[in-house]
């Protein structure tokens, strides 16, 4: 098969294209023939090295068909979505024609949408909802905050949030991107910075009932004080650069609020956030559907995959970006 494998630690020169062998059955994982794959934040921190020895072939997740399971529960042929599961970190990823995933970690979808399209849900869909609906468990009318809402994974929060009848808050560094927020469900879009929540607390005078903060480190103690007495602000990603954060909980923490951290290469598929709690094939209807707009906002062929991580880095991508095998 043709893999995208990292050559060593560095820029997206580092990526290069290989023949590899095929990837052998084992038990309880199964055989993906890849048609498409998301590009992700993290796979950029594997590429960098940023987070010690990772797999040689990156990827975080795919969508194609079974080319073999080992259980028999997946046909041959059977559109399937794969994400995690140590793919790209413990694994050979995604970026490959062929990937060998957990079955745990590997869903059935029936679907009319392409490759592309069905490829830019797997990660931002499942970690947005696991987050909204298993950590935060919003209800409708409930105030959201999305810091970094530009983002894939902040444009999926929105359209769930919306479809569910929450107030939904986004930010953006730059207003004339505010289309992007508004169209993906947001009443409210506020420029992003380092006192938001002196910004929030004009409008809501109380604060809010959750925070999705994907900025990260940098952003938190403030995202906490956007926040009403009981709730909570849940840190996903890591936008603004993953230094580390050092808090005095007593002090920096308000009273009666909470502070919870999502993160979704370590916990999607595994006991608590079994990916059987995700609804994949409700994603699907609803972006074939456009009621989520979840189409990638650029896609690239197999051998464009450097300059997939260039526009990946420059923070230009204004969505998802997707690597198309067929």
């Amino acid at each position: 098969m043709r893999a995208i494998v990292i050559k060593r630690s560095g820029g997206p020169e580092v990526l290069a294209i290989e023949e590899r062998p095929d990837p052998e059955m084992k038990p309880g994982h199964v055989l993906i023939e890849v048609k498409a794959f998301g590009i992700n934040q993290a796979e950029i921190y594997f590429r960098r090295g940023a987070w010690g020895e990772v797999a040689e072939v990156s990827g975080i997740e795919c969508a194609g068909v079974v080319r073999a399971d080992a259980s028999g529960s997946l046909r041959p042929g059977q559109a399937v979505i794969a994400v995690v599961g140590g793919m790209g970190r413990s694994l050979n990823g995604s970026y490959a024609e062929l990937v060998l995933v957990p079955a745990t970690h590997v869903m059935p979808v029936d679907t009319t949408l392409s490759w592309p399209e069905l490829a830019a849900l797997p990660e931002s869909y499942a970690t947005a909802w696991s987050v909204l609906v298993g950590i935060l468990n919003l209800q409708r009318d409930q105030k959201l905050v999305v810091r970094g809402a530009t983002s894939a994974l902040g444009q999926a929060a929105l359209n769930i949030a919306a479809d569910m009848g929450v107030h939904a808050i986004g930010t953006t560094r730059r207003l004339s991107r505010s289309y992007l927020i508004e169209t993906a469900g947001a009443l409210e879009v506020l420029t992003e910075a380092s006192d938001l929540s002196s910004a929030v607390r004009q409008e809501h005078i109380d604060g809010v009932d959750a925070v999705l903060d994907i900025i990260g480190n940098s952003t938190v103690l403030d995202s906490l004080a956007t926040l009403k007495r009981g709730g909570e602000t849940c840190l996903v990603g890591f936008l603004g650069g993953g230094d580390a954060l050092n808090v005095q909980p007593v002090f920096q923490i308000p009273s009666g609020r909470r502070l919870s951290v999502f993160a979704s290469a370590l916990a999607l598929g595994g006991l608590e956030f079994p990916l059987s709690e995700v609804p994949f094939q409700m994603f699907a209807e609803k972006a074939a559907s456009g009621e989520y707009r979840a189409k990638p906002a650029h896609m690239f062929a197999f051998d464009e995959i450097r300059d997939a991580h260039r526009l990946m880095e420059s923070g230009e991508a204004k969505g998802k970006i997707v690597v198309s095998l067929v």
